[in-house]
């Protein structure tokens, strides 16, 4: 079985205001894209990575990224599309040779090696899986002028890896291009097909760059595990 990981890294992150791309800023010395791939370069069951970027990126994610951090298992880089699902559907194509792909976002640097191996196996077994964290605080939907809450007992938020037999998400990535068809997130149209996705509880320190608060969350999170080496 050959198992690989597809890392979507082709957003622009306009709401970091850095003026780069957030996936290519410094973390504690390295790209955050670099520290993402990082993670599933050295997960023992992870056989192959290719990576979406922007389009005419794929040279300096090479020079910049893979080559100098010695990221040895990815294979290919490809030019993402005008969406996320566009993108992955991209990386997808290069990568359907596998058995199971784990796709991640190229700004969770912080996933743990333990939410790849049960991801990794749960999709293995049922054919799709998301690392999820339960939601804690209240929830209210605004309905008109007032508010109902909305019970959370069984409530989750997505996050990535989201993982699933290769052959099943080409074939829902297909059917929703055919059926023009959006979505969010992976699991999604894997759902409207009427399959289950199972759920892989993850940790809270899994998250998402987006704005520079995220950047210094992920700096003490990561200082915090050096110290504990």
């Amino acid at each position: 079985m050959t198992r690989g990981a597809l890392i979507t890294a082709g957003g622009s992150g306009t709401r970091m205001g850095a003026g780069v791309p957030k996936q290519y800023l410094d973390l504690m010395g390295l790209p955050v894209l670099a520290r993402t791939i990082q993670a599933f370069q050295t997960h023992a069951l992870i056989d192959v990575i290719v990576v979406t970027v922007p389009p005419g990126d794929e040279e300096y994610c090479r020079s910049r990224i893979v080559v100098p951090f010695g990221l040895t298992k990815v294979r290919d880089i490809v030019p993402g599309g005008a969406t996320r699902q566009e993108s992955v559907l991209n990386g997808l194509q290069a990568i359907q040779d596998t058995s199971v792909v784990a796709i991640h976002d190229g700004v969770r640097p912080l996933v743990g090696e333990d939410v790849i191996t049960r991801s990794l196996k749960a999709a293995e077994a049922s054919g799709a899986a998301v690392a999820c964290v339960p939601v804690k605080e209240t929830v209210k939907r605004r309905i008109g002028p007032r508010l109902d809450t909305v019970p959370r007992w069984d409530l989750w938020l997505a996050h990535t890896p989201q993982t699933f037999r290769t052959n099943l998400i080409l074939e829902a990535h297909r059917r929703a291009l055919q059926d023009g068809f959006s979505a969010t997130d992976d699991a999604s149209l894997v759902e409207r097909l009427g399959l289950p996705v199972e759920v892989v509880e993850d940790s809270e320190e899994n998250i998402k760059i987006t704005t520079p608060a995220d950047m210094e969350i992920a700096a003490v999170v990561l200082a915090r595990r050096c110290r504990e080496g």
